[in-house]
């Protein structure tokens, strides 16, 4: 009796080993199911070459009611790939036993950096990631469209003609300092890094675009994510510069678009002329104006800042025409287009300077109740002399003598602020409101102004 006792006591335990033997199989099973992807491509936008470009990621799933085991992970082209993979928090170009719990996913995450190539036309490059599971393989591609550009690494004084057949991309600071000049021609597009700058210091910038070739700035992170993000670099700062041009210009996504500060000591010149330009989605202002430098702008566009359109502090010297300078941005609404003072505080002294400015035929508008503010101290002697002719501005009415045949609180009838679109319809009072003594011949996209000139920086077209 002990012995069967025994015998089915053995019976019973070598029974058990092998249900827990088979239950630690079941779990370590290797499903024969298919991997799924939640794409069989990922395509990066134009990334420029030493660049890298923002992270995209896909998911594997195991379908199966069963652990699945991935034998091999591998990026195909190796060390030698401009991608790079991250698999489950692992970094590396080939992995080997990677388990997916039933019906469970993981992320791999790719990024890419292209290496120059020295093309001028965009290219195409591609890899592929293989999963290899119970003998089988199948594949994620990898493909970006890589761009080479002349690159700009904190350097000093790039001067004479950049050439157009390539971007310019601006990593740090471009400096142009001692007198020199730097000539950006028509069809050059500059993209600036994160925190960047084109600065020009006692020199002179020409940017000389057409309307049909305009020269653009803007960021260098071409993804779609980032058509639209203000603040992806400084902008173009002019400190003490003399005769500069800018002519049909866009700069966007800037954290300020233009940057003027002081006259060239000695000189009488203009420090910016300003034309055909669109200025927008800065992260603070389109336009900074500090310590009385010059402007002069035609047909200027500055819209869709998070904080005014232009802003001025301790003085300035300008004039504007048939120009638009709008409060529509991404701020709280609580900042006018425009904010003027003729001083500036710091380390508790106040220099007081110089202020004046003509604005002919142009637009000051948004969805404030006053959207051109002035704050001036009038004392030793300083010069303050204003003067607006038929202007729209957002601006309780006033009878004082610098406004000159203004509209006051007329909607200006834009077909789309929400869509930045700052043309108008029929109807709007800006249709033959402006002053033929001080119009110019060309609209912002070179439409003809008619004998009786339209307010702003557009001529109606139906």
């Amino acid at each position: 009796m002990m012995k069967y006792t025994i015998s089915i006591i053995a019976t019973l335990l070598l029974l058990t080993l092998s249900l827990t033997t088979q239950s630690c199989k079941k779990k370590n099973f290797a499903s024969k199911g298919n991997l799924e992807f939640s794409a069989d491509t990922v395509v990066f936008d134009t990334v420029f070459t030493t660049i890298g470009s923002t992270t995209q990621n896909f998911k594997v799933y195991n379908r199966d009611n069963k652990t699945l085991t991935i034998d091999e992970i591998e990026l195909v082209g190796g060390a030698s790939s401009p991608f790079r993979m991250n698999f489950d928090g692992l970094q590396g170009t080939s992995f080997t036993n990677i388990e997916i719990e039933k019906n469970d996913s993981l992320y791999c995450f790719v990024e890419v950096t292209l290496n120059v190539n020295g093309g001028i036309l965009p290219m195409i490059v591609e890899d592929s990631i293989r999963f290899r599971t119970n003998g089988k393989d199948q594949y994620v591609k990898l493909a970006v469209w890589g761009q080479d550009a002349y690159f700009h690494y904190n350097d000093i004084n790039p001067t004479g003609t950049w050439p157009n057949d390539k971007p310019h991309v601006i990593y740090g600071v471009s400096r142009v300092l001692n007198g020199s000049t730097l000539t950006i021609p028509a069809g050059t597009d500059v993209f600036l890094h994160k925190l960047s700058a084109l600065y020009v210091n006692q020199s002179t910038l020409i940017v000389n675009g057409t309307a049909a070739e305009k020269v653009t700035f803007q960021g260098d992170r071409l993804e779609q994510d980032y058509d639209n993000v203000p603040g992806q670099y400084y902008g173009i700062y002019l400190d003490s510069a003399d005769n500069c041009l800018i002519d049909h210009a866009e700069i966007k996504n800037g954290i300020t678009g233009i940057h003027v500060e002081s006259k060239l000591g000695g000189s009488s010149n203009t420090t910016l002329t300003l034309k055909n330009t669109e200025i927008w989605n800065s992260a603070s202002y389109g336009m900074l104006l500090f310590d009385d430098p010059k402007i002069v702008a035609e047909n200027v566009l500055i819209h869709s800042n998070a904080i005014h359109a232009m802003i001025v502090l301790q003085g300035a010297d300008m004039k504007f025409t048939h120009c638009n300078l709008l409060g529509y941005g991404g701020g709280d609404g609580s900042y006018p287009a425009i904010g003027m003072r003729n001083y500036y505080t710091t380390n508790g002294t106040t220099t007081i300077t110089d202020i004046s400015g003509e604005f002919n035929n142009c637009v000051i508008y948004g969805g404030g109740d006053e959207e051109l503010v002035m704050d001036t101290i009038d004392q030793g002697g300083v010069n303050i002399n204003f003067v607006y002719r038929n202007c729209a501005i957002r601006l309780p009415s006033s009878n004082n003598p610098m406004f000159n045949s203004c509209l006051f609180n007329f909607s200006p009838a834009f077909r789309d602020t929400g869509g930045d679109d700052f043309r108008f319809w029929s109807a709007s009072p800006l249709r033959d409101a402006g002053d033929p003594l001080f119009s110019l011949t060309k609209d912002l996209v070179d439409f003809d102004r008619d004998i009786n000139p339209d307010i702003g920086v557009y001529e109606y077209q139906p």
